[in-house]
């Protein structure tokens, strides 16, 4: 039962027993000529091309990046949504032992909804950090802690590293604020959102004026689900336990939704409604965001003047994603792949310059306490020259992650799903609930049973 949850990483490990001595002989020979790496966007590759110095080329199409060494470096890119990114990642492990080598991958990139999977001590499809050389202990003593624990596995060894941390604001239009409070001050505004009584109270005052809170009430999930007190499945089990907390979400998100703070035509995120909700016509008054979600969802869709948001305390302190960067067990470029991790997981200077260039919280505690007072280098100009980080800072530091399984990605987008036609008044609240057990029992042939709270 204890490794039904990683079946097909398992299935792989199998087949390469031998790995472990085959890593220890390349790193004593010639390093390969190829470094596959597996993502689901170009985020990486960008940070990478920004900071790493052995950078020496890009194709124009983005698919090959050339060092100065003469590797060249392939990016191998598939969606995340509906588990692709995972079902090509976990094709490409099972072949690995029998691969050539310019084929292996070497590194491969992972989400915090589904890391658990891959830094399991089972599958060993993530090499530990130590096996390169890697002392996480003094080489990544600045990072935050909640990253390192996401990235370890249950005997508590580091099998991957990220260069982000994603402490989640409130990001909320400024010209709404002026209108039903008289200020857009960010200080002002926080005692307005600074707990969910208060939040639901400015509710009611942001509705008289014809706004909406929020677009969705997927936009709220994750301050739910961040606070979940056991894990969706606990190792070894084939049981999914559905927590209080997100039947709280599903409980409130009704009551929102029906009083008229949400936008009831937008169902969900990462779609047109939601995505039209970030524009300038849009009645909708803040999202909740870490760092990325400004940089790559909130600025794109707005097609305002710069300086119409600004961030602020959300209710309730949060992460919402980050990509852990891990050494696929039976690369033969452990070399290159420890180089990589090391610059752009621990070196301070790459990560303040991730920072200062995407607007991205990173990995250095030290680094970001620097950011938070740093209005020179750090103002954003989409924030009308709002410094981020002086409210992304206290969230990093007092996030506690919560207990991870291999099924978080499906759990998380199939729970969101079956509630969402609840929510739309497309089907009861009982067959919402059945909805998710057919559902999450298709994505996962292996889980037996749902649990529901009283």
């Amino acid at each position: 039962m204890k490794k039904r949850a990683v079946a097909v990483l398992l299935t792989a490990v199998m087949a390469v027993t031998g790995m472990s001595a085959t890593v220890v002989c390349h790193a004593e020979s010639e390093e390969g000529k190829v470094i596959n790496i597996y993502s689901w966007n170009d985020e990486f590759r960008t940070r990478l091309e920004a900071i790493y110095p052995e950078v020496e080329s890009t194709s124009s199409d983005g698919t090959v990046t050339t060092l100065k060494d003469g590797t060249e470096i392939h990016w191998i890119i598939n969606p995340n949504q509906d588990g692709v990114y995972q079902q090509k990642l976990d094709e490409a492990l099972l072949n690995q032992a029998d691969a050539s080598a310019d084929d292996k991958v070497d590194i491969f990139l992972s989400e915090t909804d589904y890391v658990f999977k891959y830094t399991d001590k089972d599958a060993d499809v993530a090499m530990p950090l130590t096996d390169l050389g890697i002392d996480p202990d003094t080489d990544l003593a600045d990072q935050y802690d909640f990253t390192r624990t996401t990235a370890s596995d249950s005997d508590g060894v580091q099998r991957g590293s990220t260069w982000q941390c994603c402490p989640g604001t409130l990001v909320y239009r400024r010209d709404i604020a002026k209108e039903v409070f008289g200020t857009d001050d960010p200080a002002e505004v926080g005692e307005k959102v600074k707990d969910w009584d208060t939040m639901k109270e400015t509710a009611a005052q942001l509705k008289e004026k014809g706004y909406y809170t929020f677009s969705s009430y997927a936009d709220t999930f994750r301050l739910y689900g961040n606070s979940i007190a056991q894990s969706w499945v606990q190792p070894g089990e084939t049981t999914i336990t559905v927590d209080q907390k997100i039947m709280d979400w599903v409980n409130d998100s009704k009551e929102w939704l029906d009083a008229g703070y949400l936008n009831p035509t937008v169902k969900g995120q990462w779609n047109d409604d939601w995505n039209k909700a970030m524009g300038s016509q849009s009645k909708v008054f803040a999202f909740l965001f870490p760092a990325w979600g400004i940089d790559f969802t909130l600025s794109p869709n707005w097609d305002g003047d710069a300086g119409s948001w600004a961030v602020t305390n959300p209710p309730q302190e949060y992460n919402w994603g980050g990509s852990y960067i891990h050494a696929a067990t039976g690369t033969d470029n452990p070399e290159h792949a420890k180089d990589i991790i090391l610059a752009m997981t621990a070196d301070k200077d790459n990560l303040l310059k991730i920072s200062e260039d995407y607007s991205d919280f990173t990995n250095t505690k030290s680094g970001m306490a620097e950011a938070a007072t740093d209005d020179a280098n750090f103002s954003s100009e989409f924030l009308g020259g709002q410094n981020p980080f002086a409210y992304f800072a206290p969230v990093a530091e007092n996030i506690k992650i919560a207990p991870l399984s291999a099924y978080d990605q499906g759990c998380v987008e199939l729970i969101q799903n079956s509630f969402s036609d609840y929510f739309q008044g497309n089907v009861d609240f009982d067959k919402a609930k059945a909805n998710f057990e057919t559902a999450i029992k298709e994505r996962y042939p292996e889980i037996s049973e749902v649990i529901w709270p009283e």
